[in-house]
């Protein structure tokens, strides 16, 4: 039976899973029917059966999800490559409202933007691996998930031990990271938007840095409502859920927009 809630669909990031919206959806559910998605080629997702992997399929995968739940339209949110999967799920008419946090598909034909992405998120790769059998013991302690995830999070302390396993695992198990690095995809320019969008950029964004990622993001999308936020890392639901929350919802215009977040050029220092 329905709650009479609109539905928001969440997309997590690369090597990621639906895990990684775990702290953000209780300050959702309140306001919408919440749907955590795991993309294809991801630790708990849909296996892929076709190889190399594209941007594109997960698209269309997701479409499928989306197909099988009944969702015609629905909010839809995600960050990193989430937040890519959203914005094309928008173009292809599925997304009543989008907020794409910190989203990739950003960079120009020349890679710019997108080369020391793919090879940060490589690094980490190659280290979480190599260091995979210490996992279970290492990170029960806060200073070392701080250190360890310090590329993608400000705040890493904040998650539990269990929360932190759960992320290692699920970069360990995924099996389409090097599709995904190595695609020359990228999100298009438009003059119009098929629904309100809002491009939400971590001020302390190291793999995708609101100066470059942030700026041709607000040069393709310039209709798009652009937003800095403050104090947060790539994966900002890491670093504070209540104001990841706070900016979804005031993009499907369940709670009114906060003051003091909006930034009119990316190069805001916050």
């Amino acid at each position: 039976m329905s709650s009479g809630k609109s539905s928001i669909v969440l997309f997590h990031g690369v090597t990621m899973s639906s895990a990684a919206w775990e702290d953000v959806v209780p300050f959702l559910s309140d306001h919408h029917d919440v749907v955590a998605l795991t993309a294809l080629g991801h630790r708990g997702g849909p296996v892929a059966r076709q190889r190399p992997v594209e941007v594109r399929d997960l698209v269309d995968e997701a479409e499928r999800m989306l197909d099988d739940r009944g969702i015609a339209q629905a909010h839809l949110a995600g960050n990193s490559l989430g937040g890519w999967m959203a914005i094309e799920l928008a173009l292809r008419g599925r997304a009543l409202s989008v907020c794409a946090l910190s989203p990739a598909g950003f960079w120009d034909g020349g890679g710019h933007g997108q080369t020391a992405a793919v090879r940060k998120l490589r690094r980490i790769g190659t280290l979480v691996r190599a260091t995979r059998r210490v996992h279970p013991l290492a990170l029960r302690s806060a200073v070392v998930r701080r250190l360890s995830m310090r590329d993608v999070a400000c705040r890493a302390d904040r998650l539990t031990p269990t929360q932190a396993l759960t992320a290692t695992a699920d970069l360990i198990g995924c099996t389409v990271t090097e599709d995904l690095l190595g695609t020359a995809e990228q999100i298009a320019p438009v003059s119009e938007l098929p629904c309100p969008i809002t491009l939400a950029w971590s001020a302390k964004d190291a793999i995708l840095p609101p100066k470059v990622n942030g700026r041709i993001a607000q040069e393709r999308f310039p209709r798009a409502r652009f937003e800095i936020l403050p104090g947060v890392g790539h994966v900002p639901m890491i670093d504070d859920p209540k104001l990841v929350a706070t900016t979804i919802l005031a993009t499907t215009g369940a709670v009114p927009a906060t003051t003091g977040v909006r930034s009119a050029s990316p190069d805001a220092d916050r």
